[in-house]
């Protein structure tokens, strides 16, 4: 069994779909509409290294979406669970994927922040992202 002080780190399974989906939760990480089961489990089919999971004590505790297409490196969905915070956990999971986009060719990473949360946009700043208010994202959900 895992020592619940130190979180291991690892690639997500499809077996980790419903723990995630709690742990997101858990997180309060605001809803979205690639939120589901099937959007997780295809996320795994495409690429099965882009989602990196905490897992301490046999529990889920921390996730990092890592995308990369060949041009545009992205970090989605950091979530840690409230219970784990303040212990460095987040920053582990980044510097776990900035290695494997480095790794890839990425020379740029782009982190989706929610930008009503204080706290999650100060973790980026300090994790040595910068915040660019020149651009806009656009998203149009498809049916």
């Amino acid at each position: 069994m895992n020592d619940p002080a130190f979180p291991l780190l690892r690639n997500g399974r499809t077996d980790d779909v419903d723990a995630v989906l709690a742990l997101w939760r858990r997180a309060e990480a605001s809803p979205s509409s690639t939120e589901s089961a099937a959007d997780v489990l295809g996320l795994l089919e495409r690429d099965p290294d882009a989602l990196i999971l905490a897992e301490a004590g046999g529990e889920i505790v921390g996730s990092l979406i890592v995308g990369w297409d060949g041009w545009r490196a992205t970090f989605y969905r950091l979530a840690v669970d409230p219970g784990h915070r303040r212990r460095g956990l987040a920053g582990t999971l980044v510097r776990e994927g900035e290695k494997r986009l480095a790794a890839l060719g990425a020379r740029r990473l782009n982190a989706i922040a929610e930008s009503h949360k204080p706290a999650a946009m100060a973790f980026w700043a300090s994790a040595g992202y910068e915040l660019q208010t020149s651009r806009s994202r656009f998203v149009k959900n498809l049916p």
